[in-house]
């Protein structure tokens, strides 16, 4: 994100604030926090917007560090500008107000509450499931919350035993706490996070059902989430595909 300072020497928070003022460069955000890089056009679509008006947000997002772009032949991606972006608003959305009254379709609100159960924030699990996670970490004496959080011993031998390696002299630090915009409490980012993440995706323990960034456990991940974690049964059901 950008660093420019105010008049009175601190961060320019304000600039920062003013971009996310506005609906529709706030839904784009929202949208891409699933991780993946959408087209302009993919975006005004989802906004409802025409595509000359996005271009417009979307550049000012770009110039405001909080997207990237890449261009590939005659479309235009865009992604958040990093995983710290990601962590920003997610926060924020914790903060926000709920969903205004309006009547809603029963698909709508299938999918508010797959949300709620288990999604990706960014590249790490987020919802209930995330939110159990970061409680079992706490508990088990993996994850030091009074540091920071850190990762303790005992957690690092248990990423050792998933063949998950540690990160490295990474700008990004291993682990962060994300305030969870559904459940009002925090789960687990930072380059652990993001690897306990892909790691279940590619041991399949978690599957993404749909287009949006719901995801479902599956049999083998219900099975592994209760083995290693103890995650709470309740959780793990209402997370099931």
């Amino acid at each position: 994100m950008n660093h420019r300072t105010d008049p009175g020497g601190g961060p320019d928070l304000a600039r920062v604030a003013a971009l996310l003022a506005d609906g529709t460069r706030a839904a784009f955000c929202l949208a891409l926090l699933d991780g993946r890089a959408w087209t302009a056009a993919e975006l005004a679509g989802h906004a409802g917007v025409a595509r000359s008006t996005a271009s417009e947000h979307l550049t000012a997002l770009v110039g405001g560090g909080l997207l990237r772009e890449v261009r590939q032949g005659r479309h235009r991606y865009l992604s958040l500008a990093s995983p710290r972006v990601a962590e920003v608003i997610e926060a924020l959305s914790a903060l926000a107000p709920g969903d205004r009254p309006q009547r809603r379709s029963l698909s709508a609100v299938r999918r508010s509450g797959a949300l709620s159960r288990a999604r990706t924030c960014y590249d790490h699990l987020a919802g209930a499931l995330g939110v159990a996670i970061a409680d079992a970490m706490h508990g088990r004496g993996l994850v030091d919350g009074e540091r920071g959080p850190a990762l303790t011993d005992a957690g690092a031998a248990w990423f050792a035993d998933l063949g998950i390696g540690l990160p490295r002299r990474s700008r990004r630090p291993a682990l962060l706490s994300c305030l969870d915009w559904t459940e009002r409490r925090p789960h687990l980012a930072g380059a652990l996070g993001a690897a306990l993440c892909s790691h279940a995706f590619a041991a399949g323990w978690v599957v993404r059902p749909g287009p949006t960034r719901a995801v479902a456990v599956t049999g083998d991940g219900h099975a592994a989430f209760r083995a290693r974690l103890g995650l709470p049964e309740d959780v793990l059901a209402a997370a099931r595909g």
